[in-house]
């Protein structure tokens, strides 16, 4: 019983002396490795969570030398930083490349695969974003930390409907239809149509196979958006850090 509870006391211990420790260090890190988690401070957050869960869960791990490691740890992030900030190349090899995922409204399946996002992952972004229709979007990019920045079109862009005094009792929001050449029934169902009439409006657009479809949205106008599994017509920019 008082071996417990002397153990007990050595974990409290521990956890008041360390993270007040941890809490120094990852200020001392910065408001970017915190807030943004490149890939390499991602690692580094991980390391540390692992070195002092270790130190308060396990009472025969030498305090001190976690005291140690963790100052380490912190002044290794802070030289790193530096030198990503200081040489453009070093920057590169310690993060990712920024993705355009969507282009003039359309979703670019080779970039998704390359970076394994799936159309779930991109449309539940850009509905944080407030755009709940992606034919809104002129380039949609997957940030190095992983976060989606968005470019709507000018006609959404630039001239509200406050701005021009304009009431409007429904907002249009797109559902999709077709996800990677399957359809979803429910969804026509929903707008009162049938596959029949989807195909017609496929054909309509020069689209006669489902399976040449990545993405189809459809809103309350009963307006088709497609994307093709080969956008090879769309320019993509380059982009770079």
């Amino acid at each position: 019983m008082i071996e417990s509870l002397k153990e007990i006391l050595l974990v409290l211990g521990r956890i008041v002396t360390i993270l007040p420790l941890l809490l120094l260090i990852a200020i001392y890190m910065g408001k970017r490795a915190i807030g943004q988690l490149p890939v390499f401070d991602f690692l580094i957050i991980v390391t540390l969570g692992s070195v002092v869960g270790a130190d308060i869960a396990d009472p025969n791990v030498h305090h001190l030398p976690t005291a140690v490691a963790i100052v380490a740890i912190g002044f290794l992030q802070r030289i790193v930083a530096n030198w990503k900030i200081s040489n453009r190349t070093i920057g590169r090899l310690l993060t990712f490349e920024p993705t355009i995922v969507i282009q003039h409204g359309k979703f670019l399946n080779k970039n998704l695969k390359k970076i394994r996002y799936s159309i779930d992952n991109i449309l539940q972004m850009l509905r944080e974003k407030d755009v709940f229709d992606i034919k809104e979007v002129e380039t949609a990019i997957v940030e190095a930390n992983g976060s989606i920045s968005v470019l709507k079109i000018p006609q959404k862009n630039t001239v509200t409907l406050e701005d021009m005094k304009i009431n409007r009792s429904t907002s249009s929001i797109a559902v999709p239809v077709i996800i990677e050449g399957t359809v979803y029934p429910d969804i026509l169902e929903d707008f009162n149509l049938d596959q029949q009439w989807l195909l017609e409006h496929l054909a309509i657009q020069g689209v006669h196979n489902l399976k040449d479809v990545f993405f189809a949205s459809i809103n309350g106008n009963h307006e088709l958006h497609i994307s093709l599994i080969n956008e090879e017509s769309i320019k993509v920019p380059t982009i770079n850090h």
